[in-house]
């Protein structure tokens, strides 16, 4: 946490991993493989994730 810019490329790199999940998410359920209601639940945390780490990629200081 010394290097913020080092920082908020880690934080960038979960946030696209973040949003390769939900793609995961969309193909588990067109694939039958989880219900809808596991679909809404994971997406909805995925969603608040993404929110969680573009707080931080935003406010860097906050988080040293």
């Amino acid at each position: 946490r010394q290097y913020p810019a080092h920082f908020v490329a880690k934080i960038s790199d979960a946030d696209m991993e973040n949003s390769e999940t939900q793609v995961w998410l969309d193909f588990s359920l067109a694939c039958k493989y989880i219900t809808e209601e596991i679909h809404k639940d994971k997406t909805e945390k995925s969603i608040e994730i993404g929110r969680m780490l573009n707080h931080m990629i935003k406010n860097p200081k906050k988080y040293s």
